[in-house]
């Protein structure tokens, strides 16, 4: 297990898997430990996966101050890991939370990114975020399930502040309940930091307006990957944060929900690893026809 230290001394370990040009990796949660990520669906059979353990998770050390959680605070241990793992420029995925910490750093250190995958991302760095009609309405479309009588009541007490989080709605979170994931929720609670959570989306973590700014210097192309039943981003709010990057492509995963790669592992494998040959002339196939060029003038659907 690496280790190396962030620039305020806190020491920060990641995971390898797999073998090839090496893919750097941002868990979401927020703050929950890469080892939810296992090899990203089969990912790590055509790439180097660089899994990073964020401050206070996994196995990196707690920080000697609990305000370097803010996620805009992570930017400099991410431009330190890539560093460390000796990279002039790095492809970068982000899932989920993770995504926020993905932009600001992008933004920040734009000439140090290749290329840019963002998959099932938070959208908050930019000014946007999903909201309860949003992840109701997605969860309708689950309406045929066996367990969807029992966890939609649930779920929108969970979402309009009437009741408390309650495992029966985590289906919700994955286009297939079954056996797999069941055992992907089952370590959620020990993989994850609270306090740092709570943290990751503190008051001032963003700036939205100059984080569009600041992104237009962004060169790398980028990848927004949504699931069609996914609540938080819905594909809309997916498309609406590809139009934020100068050369983005957005792409939908048929009856995928947050964990793409659970849910149809090959699918998820074959368009990333599409995306990230592109200078080979491979294009993702699934994506091709909802190709985003952004631009300022350009109204978000």
């Amino acid at each position: 297990m690496p280790i190396f230290s962030a620039p305020d001394g806190t020491r920060l370990a990641y995971h390898l898997r797999g073998s090839g040009e090496t893919l750097a990796v941002l868990p979401g949660g927020p703050m929950r430990a890469s080892e939810y990520l296992g090899e990203l669906g089969g990912l790590a059979a055509h790439r180097r996966l660089a899994l990073l353990d964020l401050r206070g998770t996994g196995d990196s050390a707690k920080p000697a101050d609990p305000a370097g959680y803010r996620c805009d605070r992570q930017v400099d241990d991410v431009e330190a890991w890539r560093a460390h793992l000796g990279l002039e420029r790095m492809d970068l995925l982000a899932h989920s939370a993770g995504g926020c910490l993905a932009t600001l750093y992008a933004a920040r250190h734009p000439e140090r990114v290749r290329r840019l995958v963002l998959v099932t991302a938070n959208p908050s760095a930019l000014g946007m975020r999903a909201t309860a009609e949003d992840r109701l309405a997605a969860a309708r479309l689950r309406s045929g399930e066996p367990w969807f009588a029992e966890a939609f009541p649930a779920f929108e007490s969970w979402l309009t502040g009437g009741g408390h989080f309650d495992e029966v709605f985590l289906p919700f979170f994955y286009g297939r309940w079954d056996d797999a994931a069941r055992a992907h929720v089952e370590p959620e609670e020990r993989q994850t930091n609270e306090e740092a959570g709570e943290r990751y989306f503190g008051e001032g973590a963003f700036t939205p307006d100059a984080t569009r700014a600041a992104l237009a210097a962004l060169t790398a192309p980028v990848l927004v990957y949504a699931g069609e039943w996914d609540g938080g981003p819905r594909p809309a709010l997916a498309r609406r944060t590809a139009e934020a990057f100068p050369d983005a492509t957005f792409t939908v995963q048929p009856g995928a929900a947050h964990f793409p790669w659970l849910d149809d592992p090959e699918h998820f494998v074959r368009e990333i690893v599409a995306f990230l040959d592109t200078d080979a002339g491979v294009e993702p196939a699934a994506a091709r026809p909802a190709q985003v060029s952004a631009s300022p003038d350009r109204t978000p659907s």
